[in-house]
């Protein structure tokens, strides 16, 4: 007989079916015994009435022969009653339970160190499931507004924002860097004549933090568009982007209802809020970025005021953003603008300079020199539409979007300041 999967069992109801996967729990009620039996399209439930068969340790990799049969108070409506279970592969004992919501009382490091076994339970691996969701749906929509997507080199000889936060290595007779993000490739294939383009991939940050929020390695969903009026065409389309993944993540309920999820909400606009604006809400300081507290308050009016759990804060200092951000003519502030969701930030974008000696004067300005970036600014001499883009923290966005504690939760092997394994 051929596989049968979970998900195409009510296909088979009455007949006798092989099915390959993990035993992941036993349980006996009276003379019956029920297990739950998963592969990588769910879980089912399996009715064994012989006694006689041998039953490995849960998490034991089996094959199953059975007859599939509805059952309407078994989870999905479908059960298998088995005749026969083959141990391919038998499991030891387990260092924890890894149901559906015991492993919740373990610390998280050790459900880290366990990472590919704790990826069994339900709940964390549809984590997974909903960041390739996302993704999918980010390519579908850019490729849909014509963008193209691209793949950038990872290995740079020179910081992307001029910040020390580089993670240095080798690279043979030379010193390199692992790259913060495709910023300046993206600016770059903008004036190569695509116009539009965007990358999924990784960026590092050797920032020596150690919270709930941050990662040294995460994967970074950016786009950059050229021929555009100011940075609010950037955030209209964030906007539009961010709408359809919510729209399709919600026809996803398989997924949903595993977090107690019926329905992810998004505004009917997302409120803009200059930075000058939140700090005299926050009665904070405007010489310094928005801190983490600042940005959980802000949270808080904005879902009070507009009933939304997004924000666009505007309109930042020149200091505080990169060289390459468009300056404001009116204030002496930028065309930049950062995404606030629940308190956190996973967005931040802007208008980039185009005009190549004001880009140049900028450098100076900032404390960097011209010529550490020629291979940068060459593009800038031969013709640079106007442009701007962003880049979405897909980790910060999970976390928010599934109500998750930490950060590392959505990171399928975190790297943070004290972990590099697995």
């Amino acid at each position: 007989m051929e596989r049968v999967l979970g998900r195409d069992f009510k296909r088979f109801i009455g007949k006798e079916i092989l099915f390959k996967g993990w035993l992941a729990q036993i349980r006996k009620l009276g003379g019956i015994t029920f297990l739950l039996l998963r592969d990588r399209t769910g879980e089912i439930q399996g009715v064994l009435e012989k006694r006689s068969l041998f039953l490995p340790p849960k998490e034991s990799c089996v094959e199953v022969v059975g007859v599939v049969k509805q059952e309407r108070q078994a989870p999905g409506g479908i059960e298998l009653v088995i005749k026969e279970i083959k141990t391919i592969s038998e499991a030891k004992e387990l260092p924890f339970e890894i149901g559906r919501e015991r492993y919740l009382n373990v610390k998280l490091d050790t459900l880290l160190d366990y990472r590919p076994l704790v990826l069994r339970n339900p709940k964390v691996g549809t984590i997974f499931r909903v960041e390739a969701e996302i993704v999918k749906n980010f390519r579908e929509f850019l490729t849909k507004k014509d963008f193209l997507e691209v793949f950038t080199s990872k290995i740079i000889s020179q910081a992307t924002e001029g910040g020390s936060a580089l993670f240095k290595i080798q690279y043979f007779e030379q010193e390199a860097y692992l790259t913060q993000s495709p910023q300046f490739y993206k600016q770059m294939l903008v004036g190569a004549g695509y116009e539009r383009v965007f990358e999924v991939g990784f960026v590092y940050r050797a920032e020596e933090h150690d919270t709930s929020r941050h990662l040294n390695e995460y994967l970074s969903l950016d786009l950059e568009m050229g021929f555009i009026s100011d940075e609010g065409e950037v955030m209209d389309l964030e906007e539009e982007l961010l709408r359809y993944i919510i729209s399709r993540l919600n026809e996803r309920q398989d997924y949903l209802k595993v977090f107690g999820i019926s329905e992810i909400s998004f505004p009917k606009g997302i409120p803009r809020i200059t930075f000058e604006e939140a700090k005299e809400i926050l009665s904070g300081d405007k010489g310094c970025d928005l801190t983490f507290e600042e940005e959980r308050n802000l949270a808080r009016y904005v879902k009070e005021r507009y009933d939304s759990d997004f924000v666009f804060v505007t309109k930042f200092p020149y200091f505080l953003r990169p060289f390459y951000t468009m300056p404001d003519e009116k204030r002496p502030y930028c065309r930049s603008f950062d995404l606030l969701y629940r308190g956190v930030e996973v967005t931040t974008g802007s208008q980039r300079i185009h005009e190549a000696k004001v880009l140049r004067d900028n450098l100076v300005a900032f404390g960097l020199r011209p010529e550490d970036f020629g291979f940068y600014l060459m593009i800038f001499d031969y013709g640079m539409p106007p442009h701007g883009g962003l880049a979405i923290g897909l980790e910060r966005l999970t976390v928010g979007l599934l109500g998750l504690r930490n950060i590392r939760e959505a990171s399928l092997f975190p790297r943070d300041r004290k972990r590099l394994i697995p």
